[in-house]
């Protein structure tokens, strides 16, 4: 209770969001707290913030919304058993993350706070801190101390100063769903040969400003990734054949970049694909005959390209799933 209350006081709530967090009620009946059944003890934190769609030039109504600084050690800290954090689309302004350590503790060598205590993070798998548009983190050098994560929610968040996110990002050997959509991120270490992602389902470094080709990391992900999403993030270059190598792949989404050059027809040798958004690109040539064989694929989209040729029944062999086809070539007549 002591612990959640130290919460409150760091942040503002000017709507009155945690109104039932007091003394008179037991901490587990409290507005977005979960609790063991059979410990009683804090294991989630769920305060995700309700906003309506921004009308046209208004933004999002966030008055309502928690705000302030968010203690991110302290809380891993005074809750032991915290489990899962989840703050999406408030509108906090700081992470603090202070490197408590003792003799005993190991790995953690910045003593920047008096406390005597080793974050225990043992036990954080889930952290949503999304769509907190004004939330700017400096640097990432906290998250291998929580190093228990499986789940990490970065998505609208400023990481625009990191330049080293994938490295500390890869030294959570739990992590297997990693949203990093909108960071201002610019570079992916086109250098790195291997990026540490052993048990990665879920990939999205979409809407950011890489100006790159595709990284020789990608490739070598771990065969359990299921969705990779790069849209939106200023790619270049063909779509090389080692993207064969994340065999699981369900859903590819690289709309909207700088890719030139045939699509590839090896994109049909895909076993699982029921995604493949390909659109607003620079591909030409024809569509492959061969992305007919992707059975299992429900949306297929190559609109807006510079695509010539014939589209004929054998585009379409086999797609027997597909739900949603867009082909369209979108002209503005200036």
């Amino acid at each position: 209770m002591h612990a959640l209350l130290n919460f409150k006081q760091r942040v503002t709530d000017s709507s009155g969001v945690l109104s039932s967090w007091t003394i008179e009620v037991d901490c587990c009946d409290w507005k977005g707290v979960m609790c063991s059944n059979i410990t009683s003890r804090v294991t989630g934190i769920s305060l995700p913030c309700s906003t309506t769609l921004p009308i046209y030039s208004d933004g999002e109504d966030k008055l309502h919304c928690l705000t302030g600084s968010i203690h991110l050690s302290l809380l891993l800290v005074e809750l032991e058993f915290l489990d899962y954090l989840n703050l999406k689309n408030n509108d906090f302004l700081a992470l603090q993350f202070d490197y408590l350590h003792n003799r005993n503790c190991h790995n953690l060598s910045i003593p920047t706070s008096s406390h005597s205590q080793c974050i225990n993070s043992s036990t954080l798998r889930h952290l949503d801190l999304s769509l907190n548009w004004n939330l700017a983190i400096n640097n990432l050098k906290w998250l291998p101390y929580i190093s228990s994560l499986e789940y990490l929610n970065l998505r609208a968040i400023d990481l625009s100063k990191e330049s080293n996110w994938l490295q500390l990002v890869t030294m959570l050997p739990s992590l297997s769903f990693l949203n990093m959509r909108a960071c201002r991120l610019k570079d992916l270490s086109l250098s790195l040969q291997y990026a540490n992602f052993t048990k990665l389902e879920f990939l999205s470094l979409s809407a950011n400003e890489f100006n790159s080709e595709l990284p020789k990391w990608l490739f070598n992900l771990s065969s359990t990734i299921y969705t990779l999403d790069l849209s939106s993030s200023s790619l270049i270059g063909h779509l090389p054949k080692d993207l064969l190598n994340l065999r699981e792949l369900e859903d590819l989404i690289m709309e909207d970049n700088n890719f030139d050059g045939p699509i590839p027809d090896w994109l049909g040798d895909f076993e699982h694909l029921e995604t493949l958004v390909l659109g607003v690109n620079n591909f030409s040539g024809s569509i492959p005959t061969n992305l007919g064989n992707l059975s299992t694929l429900t949306t297929l989209d190559v609109a807006s390209n510079p695509l010539t040729g014939v589209v004929s029944e054998k585009n379409f062999a086999k797609l027997s799933k597909l739900k949603e086809l867009d082909i369209y070539s979108f002209h503005v007549n200036l």
